[in-house]
């Protein structure tokens, strides 16, 4: 999977993301997973409602 990260700021935070080790770091996977999993359902309600 590849990423283009035009933001500076959020470039500098998949970096520090990478730096915690155990239980952080699988936190901070679980919350970005969270997000993903929410931006895509909100997507998939607004096209889903729009078609009705």
């Amino acid at each position: 999977m590849e990423f283009i990260i035009e933001d500076k700021s959020a470039v500098e935070q998949l970096r520090l993301i990478q730096q915690p080790e155990g239980k952080d770091k699988q936190t901070i996977f679980k919350l970005i997973d969270k997000m993903l999993t929410n931006k895509k359902f909100k997507y998939f309600f607004q096209k889903n409602v729009a078609a009705l």
